[in-house]
């Protein structure tokens, strides 16, 4: 017998032509559509080419949608027929509010906002850039030109431009952050998705957003504060952009009388642009910790290499592992409070920050890890692979036609309910972000598939597979740090301090799944 072909309904395209919507709040606009009780997806980008290929990935691209322009606003819905005008009004509806946001303050001056650069007084010192990639470097350069900082948070734009845009800056004595820059607080200014820390005397300079986020937190949790975060982009240390921006951040820093010490964060640089980046560093004159994740990268004087995040904050200020205010234990005995059931094998971790995601895979050096979802098409339900995996959720192939996990936790809660209810899996992991410009309830979303799918499973009479978890954030963040946690432990997630101390106790349950100890 023949199976029928998986058959998915065809896609609702609408283009508003020459209408742009900042990508943020495009991201937050898609969650709330896909929430509504008729829409299985919804999706909302400006028609650039790269966009209308992701949204084709997805599914949600049809004959009009591919012909939207760059500057027209493409709306790519999957739901029911007779739905699709509620699903409009609704779409005009969040689209205003987040134009004309009623709980913020009024404007210092009377008149419109300026429309462009050249409405811009001159005594302004930075631009944040958010326009679709493909005009980002342009207005970027036009800020430099200004005499301003930028901070880019458009991705998508092409490393030849990123070269060009940093070149400049140099050459102005100018600063920029990104292309794809996701958190920076400059000033005690967040920008992005950033956390509420405590202003001190540790400046941050760092190729990935969540990896500052967790070692800023970090810091606050241990009593310190921060005096800058400053995010270049996740390419700054490739080869072909050579560190520029690490570099001038490293000489800001140096020249700060409010930094004290300067801490390093990223993913493996190039092996000459972290040379080149920690001699800089030993010459700065004030301590130095350079956490370069999966690096191996050369010890320098004057340069203390930490190999975690978690390490880096405790090397920033000095503290010892007992010392901290979170509550994980010593690794290496985890296990000893955890039922593993006989039965399963694999782990689950289902990251919404891809440094996490990085960070994890050191731990598990030597072990059959996917880092890709299994096999699947469009619209069908995730698919788990036959061994270990670490995803990273908010990467482009999970975000196809979708916000990212840390604007809407419900992006991820498919692949929670796939993975604690497969059968194999022994530990699944999460993270929960707060602070600007994230989800309100973060832990919520993920608290109520883990409470429900336990629960399941233990009416069954089955062992669960244990779920572990962090929180990247502090009390003053918007969402109620103490809240977040609560809910993820009433729903059954052991809520350990740090992104290390899982990946840590992670390695550890797998030792003893491996050693038999099941």
């Amino acid at each position: 017998m023949v199976e029928p072909a998986l058959r998915i309904p065809a896609p609702v395209n609408v283009v508003r032509p020459n209408t742009y919507v900042d990508s943020v709040a495009l991201m937050r606009v898609s969650g709330a559509l896909t929430a509504l009780p008729r829409v299985e997806a919804a999706s909302l980008v400006m028609g650039t080419p790269a966009n209308r290929r992701i949204l084709a990935d997805a599914g949600l691209l049809g004959d009009e949608g591919s012909r939207a322009r760059p500057n027209d606003l493409l709306i790519g819905l999957r739901c029911a027929p007779d739905a699709v005008d509620e699903i409009l009004a609704e779409l005009d509806r969040l689209l205003r509010q987040s134009w004309s946001d009623p709980t913020s303050e009024p404007a210092a001056s009377d008149g419109e906002p300026p429309r462009s650069l050249a409405g811009v007084s001159d005594g302004a010192r930075l631009a944040l850039v958010s326009t679709p990639g493909p005009y980002a470097a342009a207005e970027a350069l036009k800020a430099l030109r200004r005499g301003m900082h930028v901070f880019v948070f458009s991705d998508n734009v092409p490393v030849e431009e990123e070269v060009l845009l940093k070149t400049e800056a140099h050459a102005r004595g100018l600063l920029v952050m990104g292309p794809d820059c996701g958190t920076a607080v400059l000033d005690g200014v967040p920008l992005g998705f950033a956390n509420a820390v405590r202003h001190g005397r540790i400046g941050l300079i760092g190729a990935s957003g969540t990896g500052l986020q967790q070692v800023s937190t970090l810091l606050h949790s241990y009593g310190a504060g921060v005096s800058q975060v400053i995010g270049v982009g996740g390419r700054d240390l490739s080869a072909r952009v050579g560190g520029t921006s690490m570099l001038d951040a490293l000489d800001l820093l140096a020249a700060d009388p409010g930094t004290d010490t300067i801490v390093l964060v990223s993913k493996p640089p190039a092996p000459d642009v972290a040379r080149t980046v920690l001699a800089r560093a030993a010459g700065t004159g004030k301590p130095v910790v350079a956490a370069f994740l999966g690096a191996d990268a050369e010890e320098t004087p004057g340069v203390r290499m930490a190999r975690t995040l978690r390490g880096a904050a405790e090397a920033a200020v000095g503290v010892r592992r007992e010392s901290t205010t979170g509550n994980a234990p010593a690794p290496g005995t985890l296990t000893q409070g955890i039922e593993l059931d006989v039965g399963r094998t694999w782990l689950r971790a289902l990251y919404a920050g891809g440094t996490f995601a990085y960070e994890a895979r050191q731990f598990l050096v030597g072990r059959d890890v996917a880092a890709g979802p299994g096999p699947g098409v469009p619209g069908s339900p995730p698919r788990l692979p036959s061994r270990h995996c670490v995803l990273d959720l908010g990467d482009d192939v999970f975000t196809a036609g979708r916000p990212h996990p840390m604007i809407e936790p419900a992006v991820r809660t498919p692949w929670l309910a796939a993975a604690l209810r497969d059968p194999s899996t022994a530990v699944v992991v999460v993270d929960i972000v707060l602070g600007h410009g994230g989800a309100d309830d973060p832990a919520g979303a993920v608290a109520r598939v883990v409470a429900a799918e336990l629960a399941a499973l233990r009416t069954a009479g089955e062992q669960p597979p244990a779920v572990l978890g962090f929180v990247v954030g502090t009390p003053d963040d918007p969402q109620d740090l103490n809240a977040q946690v609560q809910a993820l432990r009433e729903a059954g997630v052991t809520v350990l301090d740090s992104s290390t101390t899982v990946a840590e106790s992670v390695a550890d349950i797998l030792t003893t799944i491996d050693g038999g100890a099941r």
